[in-house]
């Protein structure tokens, strides 16, 4: 069952009545502004969706107050969810901030699969909510959002001539089969040449890693670029067709494709 919020009054407040003064100032303004019924309602309504009639029935589950912010408290510390299990456990700011008390906290797992289940489309209209109050409040006037992001390292596509060419040929292929499912195939059908340029990108990727094969190497590149090449011719003779019956064709489907063409003829252009 999808609970709101939190009815029992908090240990805190009669225990440790002035509590309140341990709260980093961040901290208190966050919780000034997620104390909202907009931010809650969105998250609640999120979490009815996941079954029938959960609002009704099924047992108590976690509030959607609780989950909003143990969320914020994940996302501004950078915690994993394990930590964040951790840290609201023992902690008696975090645990005052999450709205838990004395109840147990939510372990790691269920916070995973509530936010799983919350998805980019939930966080991005609690996003918008937040800017609206940040409008209100005259805090921002929401015609900006300036991101501030983290490089990280990974594996990445290394740029190397011969990856970047076939990347080229993919690109201009694809176009090339699209704008021929349009208009048609014509005298020749345009010819899917990636298997071509698959094999000479591993030749030259074993035969760069040794100075012997260096002869070997330099065919495959001059193979490649001659591959790379044709394709290019095939774009202008689809292009100039494509220009013959412009007007024959639907501009909307066909616009964008030539667009398209005309941009990879002219960077592709060896």
């Amino acid at each position: 069952m999808v609970r709101r919020r939190q009815r029992e009054r908090s240990v805190w407040e009669v225990v440790l009545p002035d509590a309140d003064k341990l709260w980093p100032d961040a901290l208190r303004r966050i919780d000034q502004l997620i104390e909202d019924e907009g931010l809650v309602e969105i998250v609640a309504e999120a979490l009815e969706h996941r079954w029938p009639q959960s609002r009704r029935r099924g047992r108590p589950g976690t509030p959607a107050e609780v989950v909003l912010r143990m969320l914020v408290l994940k996302h501004l510390y950078l915690w994993s969810y394990a930590e964040l299990e951790h840290e609201v456990r023992a902690n008696l700011v975090y645990r005052a901030f999450a709205r838990i008390s004395c109840d147990v906290a939510p372990d790691a797992k269920t916070i995973l699969k509530i936010a799983q289940a919350l998805g980019p489309e939930v966080i991005q209209t609690v996003h918008r909510r937040v800017v609206e109050l940040a409008v209100q409040a005259g805090v921002v006037k929401g015609r900006r959002l300036r991101v501030d992001t983290t490089v990280i390292e990974t594996h990445v596509h290394y740029p190397t001539d011969s990856a970047l060419l076939a990347d080229g040929v993919r690109v201009v292929t694809r176009t090339l089969k699209k704008i021929e499912a349009v208009i048609g195939a014509g005298r020749r059908a345009v010819r899917n040449r990636m298997r071509s340029v698959t094999r000479r990108g591993l030749e030259i990727m074993y035969q760069a890693r040794s100075p012997k094969t260096r002869d070997g190497l330099v065919r495959s590149y001059r193979r490649l670029l001659a591959t790379t090449r044709a394709v290019l011719r095939d774009a202008e003779t689809l292009g100039r067709r494509v220009g013959q019956r412009r007007r024959t064709l639907d501009a909307e489907t066909i616009e964008p494709l030539a667009k398209r063409l005309g941009r990879c003829r002219i960077t592709g252009s060896l």
